[in-house]
């Protein structure tokens, strides 16, 4: 029988492979970020390195015992074959990933080429010694033709790693170091296996290398993803800015209207803070990066001087800003002052006040729009087809912000930007 070490050593090994083999099958299945071809070909992946635990636990039992020998000889002859299946799927990967037709690429033609001859000389190799041997008591012994047989294996991980090199451009950072991470340790692994039964190192390398490249290639996926998101949340923020309330264009209009006869200056200064709030909406909608709060500020005044225009005494606003040197998400601040006011304005009761503050609080940057409204129910900022749910999107994909909303003393609301410095 398997001497007590071999066997805690070969134990490992197949535990290993099985965890790596399960957790990466679980990983395929549950992460996002992950598209729909990718998720396929590592569910397959991971799905043959379940195979060949399967197959390993079969040879590690049947070691030793010279009855079995015709049976490790099939679990040899099958672990070979389902082994040399995970080297050749990334060539697959690497065309996917750089945009090539899956169907015409001469790199995948010449891979497939090379596990054909691999293949069939591992079809050969139980029917003469010349590749590798059984001793009576099923060790394994490598022939004098052995190179050969692992010789297809080595010239399709070489060259898979000359045509990343090749094709490093057409890769992001993060996929050229998963293919690297995968094909350069299995690339030594399989050089030293050429002249001595490693097998040990080659299943671990594959294993280990696979799961390595797989993180690797999902972390790469997840970042696209946020990009993604972060491009919906900012184009549903252009549209939010196209949206703007018809009745609050209307109102302004025909205030400057009759102003223009009754206070002609007081009609110049709301036709330049409505130009201003106009502007600053629209340059929003080119933005793709963090704005200083100081621009956002302004767009702020701008609006709200716009709308105590209309309601006069009713409409009372008051800024505190001490602190301005930091950034945030353009239409973050002047969504929450036109949503204080739409929610928070009852013209048959007393005033509304709306107050501004900005302000350094230890490590972070802290803006709050408190007003005296009615109040209304945090749980519609969490409804994901909001505008107040957008500037939160927006504010922890782009500085690691977050958006608070509590009730207000008194009545009313309180809604807290924080951002980390």
């Amino acid at each position: 029988m398997i001497e007590l070490s071999a066997y805690i050593a070969a134990t490992a090994i197949i535990s290993t492979v099985m965890v790596v083999a399960v957790l990466g099958l679980g990983l395929a299945t549950v992460l996002p970020g992950t598209d729909q071809w990718s998720k396929r070909f590592f569910l397959c992946f991971f799905a043959i390195l379940e195979l060949c635990v399967f197959a390993l636990t079969a040879d590690v039992v049947s070691y030793g015992v010279p009855a079995f020998n015709p049976f490790i000889k099939a679990a040899d002859f099958l672990l070979s074959l389902l082994l040399s299946i995970p080297v050749t799927m990334p060539t697959f990967f690497l065309a996917h990933c750089c945009e090539e037709d899956l169907r015409t690429n001469t790199l995948l033609r010449a891979t497939l080429a090379m596990w054909v001859v691999y293949a069939a000389l591992t079809v050969l190799s139980p029917f003469t010694d010349a590749f590798c041997y059984y001793s009576p008591y099923n060790e394994f012994h490598i022939g004098p033709w052995y190179p050969l047989l692992v010789a297809p294996l080595l010239a399709i991980l070489t060259l898979e790693l000359l045509t990343v090199v090749r094709w490093r451009n057409r890769l992001s950072k993060k996929r050229l170091r998963a293919f690297l991470v995968f094909l350069i340790p299995l690339l030594a692994s399989i050089i030293v296996h050429m002249c001595t039964p490693a097998f040990e190192l080659v299943y671990v390398g594959v294993t280990i290398s696979s799961f390595a490249m797989f993180i690797i290639v999902v972390s790469d996926q997840i970042d696209q993803y946020m990009v993604l998101q972060q491009e919906t949340a900012q184009q549903r923020a252009r549209i939010a800015v196209l949206q703007m309330r018809p009745h609050f264009i209307h109102n302004t209009m025909t205030s400057i209207y009759y102003l223009c006869e009754q206070d002609p200056k007081e009609a110049q200064r709301i036709t330049m803070d409505f130009n201003t709030y106009l502007r600053k909406n629209f340059n929003a909608i080119v933005k793709d990066e963090t704005i200083p709060f100081a621009e956002e500020l302004e767009h702020t005044r701008a609006y709200l001087a716009v709308e105590q225009a209309q309601y006069a005494s009713k409409l009372v606003i008051e800024f505190d800003v001490s602190h301005e040197q930091f950034l945030l998400p353009p239409l973050t601040l002047q969504p929450l002052a036109e949503n204080a006011v739409k929610h928070g304005m009852r013209p048959e009761t007393v005033p509304l006040h709306v107050t501004i503050q900005s302000r350094k609080v230890g490590s972070t940057s802290e803006v709050i729009v408190e007003d005296n409204g009615p109040g209304f129910d945090p749980a519609i900022a969490d409804n994901p087809h909001t505008t107040l749910a957008n500037i939160r999107q927006r504010l922890e994909m782009m500085c690691g912000g977050r958006l608070e909303f509590d009730p207000r003393e008194g009545g009313g609301t309180v809604a807290r930007i924080t951002i980390p410095s």
